[in-house]
This record gives structure tokens, C-alpha cells and sequence, in this order.
């Protein structure tokens, strides 16, 4: 089983940053795709930003400019560095992991959530 868990969120103000972290643990072979999601009331979940392992990157039109998808691949780890945040990025944040395992096969597992905050 794969374990993953998310770290960073918080309240800040317009313009402010946050970098979120998230960790995958257990049995995993590599992990191909890791991005971050978020949704806030009343929306639906929307891809933010993802990156793929040979380091590709998309972003949501929205954030493009202003936050940061990376990978640590020794520690199973995505951030997001979130700058410039505006009230509209208020949202609950969750990563995604696509974990392969060691038959080729692809799991995909979601974080806890961590709550983005942005207000003055």
C-alpha cells in the first residue's frame, strides 16, 4: 500500500506565498506523474499544476507565472510553491501520485487535502 501526505497550506494574504509539500510512502516503485489539485466550494477539482518524471510541467491557465510545480524523486516528494496567491486560489489543495509498482501497474492515490487560505 502507498501512504501519501500533504503539508503547507494556511492562510496568507493576497500576494502572499506558501509552498505545499507532499510525500508518498510504501511500496512504490517509481512514481511516473505527480500534480496538485484543488477545489473550492461549490467548484469542481481542477488539475493546478502536474509534472511527469522526466520533469515535463503543465499548469492551469490561472496559475501560470505564479506557482511552481517541482519533484524530489529520492524522497517520493512534490511541492508546489504558490506566489503572488490571490483570493481566487483559495481552495483545498491535493496532490496526486501515480505510482507504479513493480508489475508495471499504475495506482493513482490522492492526499489527505491541505486548506489554502487567501484573505486580507
Amino acid at each position: 500500500q502507498v501512504q501519501v501526505v500533504e503539508s503547507g497550506g494556511g492562510l496568507v494574504q493576497p500576494g502572499g506565498s506558501l509552498r505545499l509539500s507532499c510525500a508518498a510512502s510504501g511500496s512504490i516503485f517509481s512514481i511516473n506523474f505527480m500534480g496538485w489539485r484543488r477545489q473550492a466550494p461549490g467548484n469542481q477539482r481542477e488539475l493546478v499544476a502536474g509534472i511527469s518524471d522526466s520533469g515535463s510541467t503543465n499548469y492551469a491557465d490561472s496559475v501560470k507565472g505564479r506557482f511552481a510545480i517541482s519533484r524530489d524523486n529520492a524522497k517520493n516528494t512534490v511541492y508546489l510553491q504558490m506566489n503572488s496567491l490571490k483570493p481566487e486560489d483559495t481552495a483545498v489543495y491535493y496532490c496526486q501520485m501515480d505510482v507504479a509498482r513493480d508489475d508495471g501497474r499504475i495506482d493513482v492515490y490522492w492526499g489527505q487535502g491541505t486548506q489554502v487560505t487567501v484573505s486580507s
